[in-house]
C-alpha cells in the first residue's frame, strides 16, 4: 500500500532563478548588450538570497546567455554569437517543448549531415564487440512493445549513440549525449504513431547489415533514407 509514497521534488531556488532570468532573455525583456540590476537589487526583487542569484547567474553564463565580469555584473549576450549546447534544452522549455520553427529546420539540416557521416565512420571503423552490440540492440528493438514510447524512444537513441560511438571518433558520442534531451523529445512525439516504430526498426536493421558489411556508401544511403522518413513523418505531427 505504500507502493505511492515517493520523495516530492521540488525546483530549487536557484533552478527557479535560472528559469526566470532565461524567460526574460529569451523573450527579449533583457535586450543582447543590455547589463542586469546588480546581484543585490535582482536578489531583493526576486525574494531570494544574493548567493543565490549568483549561482544562477553563473548557470546561464554556462549556457552562454550571458557574460559576468567582475565589478562590472552580467551583461545579455545574443546567444546566437555565445550559446552553447547546453542552452537547446532551455530553448526548448521557454517554447513549452516546442521548438521554433527556423531553429526545428537547423536541427533537421545539422542531424542530416552529422548523421550520415556518423554512418560511414561506423561501417569504416566498428569493431566486432560494437557490432554485436547491435545485434543486442536489434533484439530488444524485436521484442519491444511498439505502444511503449518511452521504451522506444530510449532504444532508438541508444542505437544511433551506439553508431557515433563506432564512428571512433570522441567527440560524436558526446555531441549526440549534448543533444539528448531535445532529440528524445522530438522522437518521442514521432513515436506518438505505433505504425512508424515497424519502419525506423527495419531501417535500423539495414543499417546495421551495411555496417557489418563495412560498405560506407549503403551506410550513408540508408541512414539519409532513416532520417528523411523521421523528417517527413514529424512535419506532418507538428502541422496537426
Amino acid at each position: 500500500m505504500l507502493d505511492g509514497l515517493y520523495p516530492i521534488k521540488t525546483e530549487s531556488l536557484k533552478d527557479i532563478c535560472v528559469r526566470r532570468f532565461e524567460e526574460l532573455i529569451l523573450s527579449g525583456a533583457f535586450s543582447a548588450g543590455e547589463r542586469l540590476p546588480p546581484e543585490r537589487d535582482l536578489a531583493k526583487r526576486l525574494g531570494v538570497s544574493r548567493p543565490v542569484v549568483h549561482e544562477a547567474l553563473v548557470d546561464i553564463a554556462a549556457k552562454g546567455l550571458v557574460s559576468m565580469t567582475p565589478r562590472m555584473g552580467a551583461t545579455v549576450n545574443d546567444f546566437r554569437r555565445k550559446g552553447s549546447i547546453a542552452l537547446l534544452t532551455s530553448l526548448l522549455e521557454y517554447h513549452q517543448g516546442k521548438l521554433d520553427p527556423k531553429l526545428l529546420e537547423g536541427m533537421l539540416n545539422m542531424r542530416l549531415l552529422v548523421e550520415t557521416e556518423n554512418a560511414r565512420l561506423a561501417a569504416k571503423n566498428r569493431t566486432g564487440a560494437q557490432l554485436q552490440e547491435f545485434y543486442d540492440l536489434l533484439k530488444q528493438e524485436a521484442q519491444a512493445n511498439h505502444s511503449d514510447i518511452e521504451a522506444v524512444t530510449q532504444l532508438d537513441f541508444e542505437f544511433h549513440l551506439l553508431v557515433t560511438i563506432a564512428t571512433d571518433n570522441l567527440l560524436y558520442p558526446l555531441l549526440i549525449n549534448s543533444f539528448k534531451p531535445v532529440y528524445t523529445n522530438l522522437t518521442s512525439q514521432f513515436f506518438q504513431d505505433p505504425s512508424v516504430v515497424p519502419a525506423v526498426f527495419d531501417f535500423h536493421r539495414q543499417l546495421v547489415d551495411a555496417i557489418r558489411e563495412r560498405n560506407e556508401q549503403k551506410s550513408v544511403e540508408i541512414m539519409w533514407k532513416l532520417l528523411k522518413h523521421g523528417e517527413e513523418r514529424l512535419r506532418e505531427i507538428i502541422s496537426q
